[in-house]
């Protein structure tokens, strides 16, 4: 890249590099207004709207894992309100089916032919409400789909619509009624959020806001789908140069080699990493990502997926603080843009 812009004349360059800034300041005024949309609704969270925000932009999926009443459906529902586009919730359940999710093939006896019902996943934004309370056969319906963006139903395929993001949220897995996420399902999901309990003013705040009416009702979108897949073309336009991509794929190597895990990050780990980062550069006006952006993000994108070692266990340690154990260790590159 740094050649050809070397190569290239100087007023190509100055028209390049101003039609990226161009887009970039696209990207944070829209951002913007889709996150003061959200503050609406969600009090006190700016962290959160922000990652959910780059889930969005690098096409990922979020899973919010939290104790119930905190708010990780109503921020999922702000999202979706905020963008003028197709939206569908799916509560999960233990008797809900796979079917119920996919979508499934009805007889219609008048024309004598199957015709296909399209299921919950059918939409731009698709809400999962606690997820891990249904089966495992259920929740590994989403695979394909979260994955490839299709559904496949009587060898038939389907094609799902950009954008494409699942937000499931789930109750920790020591709760009753839960069942834990297998290995393949959480590495679907780009990053692993929890809201926590929001501050005692944020609170307060919140019950004279929610009381009275529920602000949902009020949220106008600010955007929609075909913007988004605008941002989303700026995003995978942001420059990542050898030396962090190489840095990346250090970082999800050391955990594989980690004597503290039993399953270390996956290479779709180190994918949805670059790609999370990527989008956090954008949103900040960066047209190249930094090494921070990969460290800010690892614990959000990393550790879900990480299974610690029985020892590891025993000892207290869990996977958020063995990762940042092993990020402290991998050398940062320097110099890197």
């Amino acid at each position: 890249m740094e050649a050809s812009e070397t190569d290239a004349p100087a007023g190509t360059r100055r028209a390049a590099t101003s039609s990226a800034g161009a887009d970039l300041e696209t990207l944070t005024r829209v951002v913007e207004r889709v996150r003061s949309n959200i503050k609406k609704v969600i009090e006190g969270k700016p962290d959160v709207i922000t990652s959910v925000l780059i889930g969005l932009l690098a096409e990922g999926h979020i899973l919010m894992e939290d104790v119930p009443g905190v708010g990780k459906t109503m921020l999922s529902k702000s999202l979706a309100r905020s963008i003028e586009c197709t939206v569908r919730r799916i509560q999960f359940t233990p008797d809900l089916l796979p079917s119920d999710v996919t979508g499934v093939s009805i007889f219609n006896q008048n024309t004598r032919e199957f015709e296909f019902r399209p299921g919950g996943v059918f939409a731009n934004i698709v809400i999962g409400d606690e997820i891990n309370r249904a089966s495992p056969k259920t929740q590994s319906a989403l695979l394909e789909c979260m994955e490839e963006h299709q559904v496949t139903v009587d060898n038939a395929t389907y094609h799902l619509e950009s954008p494409f993001m699942v937000i499931a949220t789930q109750n920790p897995i020591e709760m009753e009624g839960t069942y834990a996420l297998p290995e393949a399902q959480r590495d679907r999901f780009m990053l692993r959020l929890s809201i926590g309990y929001p501050v005692e003013a944020s609170e307060i705040a919140m019950l004279d806001s929610h009381t009275q009416t529920n602000p949902l009702d009020d949220l106008e979108p600010v955007t929609d789908a075909a913007e988004i897949r605008k941002l989303i073309g700026i995003v995978n336009q942001i420059y990542v140069s050898d030396a962090v991509h190489r840095y990346a794929v250090a970082l999800t190597s050391a955990t594989r080699r980690s004597e503290e895990l039993t399953l270390g990050a996956s290479p779709r780990a180190t994918l949805h990493l670059v790609r999370a980062a990527k989008a956090s550069a954008a949103m900040t006006g960066r047209d190249y990502v930094l090494p921070d952006d990969l460290r800010t993000l690892a614990r959000q994108v990393l550790a879900h997926r990480l299974l610690p070692s029985v020892e590891s266990s025993m000892s207290g340690r869990n996977t958020g603080a063995i990762l940042d154990g092993i990020v402290a260790q991998v050398p940062v590159p320097e110099g890197t843009r």
